[in-house]
């Protein structure tokens, strides 16, 4: 979905009870819908603009803006409610999703039962951003460590990740910096559903959209109707232990990417999956010594990551290795002009939501297992980065997600999805016990609904989601042939 350079790789009152002494803020204001900036501008879908405190503990304190969209039910009688949604990140915009799901197959059956609402989170784009001045070699480099070969290398980005880290504490935001935390974007959906009028609402997150909704439905039980939680991160959200998964799930999805460009000798990178996975350590290993158009090693390996998000991708990343291993110019998209809100709304979030290991030597241990463990990609993501040396000071700890609240939420998630592992959802599942059932899907990929190809999964979801109903267990949905 993210063809770019940068490894970014990678959508009434709030009562927080969750943080204790919040006091109640005053039910927010109706928005006024109108046109939408026109960037994300589509037909039917409208914005606004909500206030929201910037510290909950101060309701009428700071306030910061949310925008916020709304793809209108076109059946008054058969609408139930709002659907709200979130295309992950942290630090994506998801003020155009409602319309991209539309666009994606979202059943005109769920299309008539919600007004489906997107929004920015707080820090992010159309809400009251924030930045890091990241330099253009920093937004170059993306979120993702160099490829460490050596301890050496793990000292040597210590420094770079603590000058973000600096930049992130003294920027001309730098006073947003601690309440840009997934628990507060969770009160701010929730200040959405009351000034839409809701007594509850009904939510699809994806990626770190699952973790999203994992935290509201815990904060507000009450107020959660129908959760659909996609691509699944563990109960810890994007922790330490996330980030190191993204070496698992290089391993576990790259076999589909080495069988599909085996089959096509074309591209010149092998004939059997075997040799395109040997292609890739060859190219990866030439890279780290001699960058070729601006490519080194650790971009190599983050724009495959990439790439292998969707089974769209892969043709074209097969050009990409063929390019660099024959110096021909790359097919790739060229960077965006800015990624400095998106990386700094991701440090934001990522380090401010969990502490990480603080010392370098506990980066190098990581980097020396995960380079055994996985090989193709650990080495850079058990690597160190700003959140190493975020602020210590914490407004509150994480949400813990739990098994406490209704059985209302369907966990769906593709068995070999390379930015949040089938592990990752597996431990969430176990979190919420008796609250959510897993549908996994036997396809490839990051995102299964609605934009899947597996029938199985894309019906339950949308069965749930029109109906109430889930199956009574969890359930495997088999692979089915590709169209």
């Amino acid at each position: 979905m993210h063809r770019t350079l940068s490894l970014a790789f990678a959508v009434t009152a709030v009562a927080a009870t969750a943080m204790p002494g919040v006091s109640v803020a005053a039910t927010p204001d109706t928005p006024r819908w109108g046109p939408c900036p026109e960037k994300v501008a589509a037909p039917r879908l409208e914005c606004s603009t909500l206030e929201v405190p910037l510290d909950y503990r101060d309701p009428g304190g700071r306030q910061i803006e949310i925008a916020i969209s709304r793809l209108a039910s076109e059946k008054p009688s058969q609408r139930r409610g709002v659907l709200v949604t979130n295309p992950g990140g942290p630090g994506i915009t998801g003020l155009g999703w409602p319309a991209v799901l539309a666009e994606s197959g979202l059943p005109q059956k769920v299309l008539d039962s919600y007004d489906v609402i997107g929004f920015d989170p707080r820090g992010v784009a159309g809400s009251t951003p924030v930045t890091c001045d990241l330099t253009p070699e920093q937004r170059a480099r993306g979120n993702f460590p160099t490829y460490a070969h050596t301890a050496a290398d793990v000292v040597r980005d210590a420094g770079k990740a603590r000058t973000v880290a600096r930049q992130c504490a003294t920027s001309r935001t730098a006073w947003m910096l601690p309440h840009i935390t997934t628990a507060n974007i969770a009160r701010d959906m929730d200040r959405i559903r009351a000034a839409l009028g809701e007594p509850k609402l009904s939510y699809h997150g994806v990626s770190y959209g699952s973790y999203l909704g994992a935290v509201y439905t815990t904060m507000f039980p009450k107020r959660s109707d129908r959760i659909v939680l996609d691509s699944n991160l563990g109960p810890g959200g994007y922790d330490a232990t996330a980030m190191r998964l993204f070496g698992r799930g290089m391993e576990d999805r790259f076999p589909d990417f080495a069988e599909f460009a085996a089959a096509r000798p074309e591209y010149g990178l092998g004939t059997t999956p075997e040799q395109v996975t040997a292609k890739y350590f060859d190219l990866a290993e030439r890279l780290d010594a001699k960058p070729v158009q601006g490519i080194d090693g650790t971009l190599f390996r983050g724009l495959t990551f990439g790439e292998i998000y969707g089974d769209s991708g892969m043709p074209e990343l097969a050009e990409t290795w063929q390019a660099l291993d024959t110096d021909r110019p790359l097919p790739i998209d060229p960077p965006p002009g800015s990624m400095d809100n998106f990386m700094s709304a991701r440090f934001h979030v990522v380090c401010g939501d969990t502490r990480w290991p603080g010392t370098v030597r506990e980066y190098q241990r990581n980097v020396a297992v995960d380079r055994l463990k996985y090989p193709m990609l650990g080495a850079s993501t058990a690597g160190i980065g700003p959140c190493a040396f975020w602020p210590t000071e914490r407004v509150e700890p994480p949400v813990s997600i739990g098994d406490r609240g209704p059985s209302n939420v369907l966990m769906v998630q593709n068995e070999r999805d390379p930015g949040t592992p089938l592990a990752g959802a597996q431990e969430l599942r176990r979190a919420f016990g008796k609250r959510a059932t897993l549908v996994t899907a036997d396809q490839g990929g990051h995102g299964v609904y609605p934009y899947g190809r597996n029938t199985c999964a894309n019906d339950t979801a949308t069965a749930f989601l029109t109906t109430g109903q889930r199956p009574s267990r969890d359930l495997a949905c088999a692979a089915e042939p590709v169209k």
